[in-house]
């Protein structure tokens, strides 16, 4: 850009960010340092006129803007903390699976496609019994408010227009058959009406949801959720890292969408490849 132009942006932008924050001459001297005649001057529109870089940092200081919008450099006159903040930030999660939160951010994503990797199994697709099998261990929540929340979900997928991709470990999946690991204690019935339940739902709730399964030992993903453009959630136990902007964003989706291409078994099929993990049992 052309001294004289970029004098001119930051003269109006300087001018523009003083009048919104009611903020004189005067004053604008007074927090920068400098004498009222330099302010003026970099207000007066003769000579093109741009401060040092001292002086734009404290002029953006006293207007809680950006130096490089003031210098013509940014479109974005946020501060980076303030950028940092819109686009970043982590929330505690509740230490249940009826996390009120994620039923806001379902409610903010109405219309777009949701993509999720659950820590477990998806939610939408446990039966009754599993969640009274997870939520043994949870003292201030009840298995009929994780029940209330996933019917809640499974509702939005009946919904015209409803778009709900997953993608979820075949490992666990089979150990859920086997009743190993993260299974263990879950009686062989309950096993038995999940497998069915999930393959059941695979079948009748495509196209709107479609599930994906994926070999752990070829790729990883930590738990996440992607609402729509929206934001971009990461489960890490006890909190969640949010992600609002959208280069942010299309990462995720990426890391997502290369999941679905390493998954082993694609949504058509889903269904019948855990319909059949039931010899497993």
């Amino acid at each position: 850009m052309d001294k004289r132009d970029r004098s001119t942006l930051f003269r109006e932008r300087l001018a523009d960010a003083m009048s919104r924050q009611g903020m004189s001459r005067a004053e604008m001297a007074r927090i920068c340092s400098v004498d009222r005649s330099t302010i003026a001057q970099l207000l007066g529109e003769g000579d093109a006129r741009l401060p040092n870089a001292h002086l734009a940092a404290e002029c953006a200081l006293a207007l809680s803007v950006s130096a490089d919008w003031l210098l013509g450099l940014s479109e974005r006159s946020e501060t980076a903390a303030d950028l940092l903040e819109a686009s970043f930030r982590v929330t505690e999660a509740e230490r249940s699976f009826a996390d009120a939160k994620i039923d806001e951010w379902h409610r903010e994503a109405a219309g777009y496609k949701i993509r999720h990797v659950p820590a477990t199994l998806p939610d939408i697709l446990k039966t009754d019994a599993v969640f009274e099998f997870e939520y043994a261990a949870f003292r201030d929540r009840t298995p009929d408010q994780a029940i209330s929340a996933m019917r809640s979900r499974a509702d939005w997928l009946r919904r015209p227009g409803s778009d709900y991709e997953i993608c979820c470990s075949r490992e666990l999946v089979e150990s859920l058959a086997r009743g190993e690991g993260y299974w263990r204690g879950l009686p062989k019935a309950a096993r038995e009406e999940q497998i069915e339940h999930m393959a059941r739902c695979c079948r009748d709730l495509y196209p709107s949801l479609r599930l994906y399964l994926y070999d752990t030992k070829v790729v990883f993903s930590a738990p996440v959720t992607i609402f729509g453009p929206l934001l971009g959630v990461i489960y890490i136990g006890g909190h969640y890292m949010v992600f609002r902007e959208s280069r942010q964003i299309r990462a995720l989706t990426d890391h997502f969408d290369q999941l679905i291409r390493d998954s082993d078994t694609g949504a058509r099929s889903a269904a019948e490849v855990i319909e059949a993990m039931a010899s497993l049992l």
